[in-house]
């Protein structure tokens, strides 16, 4: 079969360097093989090779985890902007061999551009993130529907449609993932538990665990935007044109803009 042909020329490194990246994501792997036991959002793959890094970069998964959980919709463009730099980055690093052109150049020629596009093609991005969010899901709860084509497209209007709602949720379950990897690679380093062995036995609890911190966190998003847009109401109706945490900050340094009497 060709996808157990691609998953040995993966497991061998003959194929091409970029798939074992989407293979690690494990949208091509079907239920069984993927997860063999019982259902776990916490991949033990990926937390393998989070346990071999180092103390500084376990670290930062916590306060990443923290923002993307709680401050996802209110980041959205700095995280949207953020993560296509770094995806271009990646790509011209691993592809420039191909290219036949010097990797650390076409990586930052391809992070700059890239990085400069994202908010003028924020739309396409939130369609291919809602069409491989919604592709995941179905192969994760509905292994025996094989219409990978129409899911994608599906999931993409969808999260077009509610795009809002849809980066909470997604920024959200980000967050709460990378919080739970972070505690369990930390716990892993300081050898409180067998973080791989664990997880693999209480996948249950940690699915329960994600869920509901991706509840709250999309109901903490929802409030704290709502509180925003209230606080923006109220400077407007009194005149102080600071509509953000940004521009109280910059009016404590003497930033702060005049008002239209003023500037009358």
């Amino acid at each position: 079969m060709p996808l157990i042909q691609r998953e040995r020329e993966a497991a061998s490194g003959q194929s091409s360097p970029i798939f074992p990246l989407i293979f690690r994501l494990r949208l091509t792997r079907p239920l069984e093989e993927s997860m063999p036991h019982s259902m776990c959002v916490i991949a033990t793959d990926i937390l393998t090779d989070l346990c071999g890094l180092s103390l500084g970069l376990i670290l930062l998964l916590v306060p990443v985890g923290l923002l993307l959980w709680l401050l996802g919709w209110w980041s959205h463009r700095f995280w949207i902007v953020l993560t296509t730099t770094v995806a271009a980055g990646l790509v011209g690093l691993i592809e420039a061999n191909g290219w036949k052109a010097q990797p650390i150049v076409v990586a930052m020629l391809l992070a700059i551009a890239a990085g400069v596009l994202a908010l003028a093609l924020v739309r396409v991005i939130t369609f291919a993130a809602g069409g491989f969010a919604g592709l995941y899901l179905v192969q994760l709860f509905l292994p025996t529907l094989n219409q990978p084509v129409i899911c994608f497209l599906v999931s993409g209007m969808v999260s077009l449609l509610l795009f809002r709602w849809f980066f909470m949720a997604l920024t959200s379950f980000l967050g709460s993932a990378f919080l739970v990897y972070g505690v369990l690679a930390l716990m892993n380093y300081r050898e409180l538990l067998d973080a791989v062995q664990w997880t693999e036995a209480n996948a249950m609890i940690l699915n329960i665990t994600c869920s509901g911190m991706t509840l709250f966190g999309c109901g903490f998003q929802f409030f704290f935007d709502r509180y925003r847009i209230r606080r923006k109401k109220e400077r407007q109706e009194h005149g102080d044109s600071r509509d953000d945490l940004l521009g109280t900050v910059l009016g404590a340094f003497g930033g702060k803009k005049k008002s239209k009497k003023q500037a009358a």
